[in-house]
């Protein structure tokens, strides 16, 4: 419990520095798809965010990986260098009958990350760490704009979004021992310190959605 506050206070207080919900999306609704859809999100170390929509109903499968850069550079060792383009990122495969586009974006920018940090992310530095969104089509591109547009202009959070909101070339899975690695190392002093805070607020500040 002690560590668990600990956390929170180092790394988990942006947590707080929003609402206690944000408002939902009030932009135009897209048409759902009614296949699964894919998301491609980043919000710092991918540890963290693969875990919070691991926990998400509706979500069926997560893959920590890479984006913005090319297939040559798509290696962690190479990443971390910070001078790929790539951003270290989570494909999110969904059901959107049982959860939107929108609402992801919410958990998103409630839970997963600070989006007011610019290329960093808690105690990671650097441009592979930037809070951004790799839309796959232009409804993606307007829901995500228009969102971001909505929740500046309420003011939830004491600065602005500064979250990249680009197209998706193309989602390079990351290697096998950064996938699930939450699940499978949930006493690593990193993960208690910045990601399981983010676990905890999910279930707290979005209970129906919990799993």
């Amino acid at each position: 419990m002690r560590m668990k506050a600990l956390a929170a206070l180092l790394f988990g207080g942006w947590l707080t520095s929003a609402a206690a919900a944000l408002p939902e999306y009030a932009g135009p609704q897209p048409a759902s798809p009614s296949k699964q859809a894919v998301a491609v999100l980043a919000g710092g170390c991918f540890w963290g965010v693969d875990a919070v929509f691991k926990h998400v109903k509706g979500v069926t499968d997560v893959v920590s990986g890479y984006a913005g850069g090319t297939a040559e550079t798509a290696q962690y060792m190479v990443v971390s260098t910070g001078r790929t383009g790539h951003a270290e990122s989570v494909r999110v495969t969904y059901d959107p009958t049982q959860v939107s586009y929108a609402e992801l974006l919410r958990i998103f920018f409630q839970v997963a990350h600070d989006p007011t940090q610019l290329n960093r992310q808690g105690p990671d530095r650097g441009p592979q760490y930037r809070s951004a969104i790799f839309y796959t089509d232009d409804q993606q591109r307007q829901v995500a704009k228009a969102y971001i547009e909505q929740l500046d202009q309420a003011k939830v959070f004491p600065k602005p979004i500064v979250t990249q909101v680009a197209a998706l070339e193309k989602f390079y899975p990351a290697e096998a021992y950064h996938q699930n690695y939450l699940a499978l190392h949930p006493h690593e002093p990193y993960i208690v310190f910045n990601d399981l805070p983010k676990l905890e607020a999910l279930k707290k500040e979005f209970p129906a959605r919990y799993r």
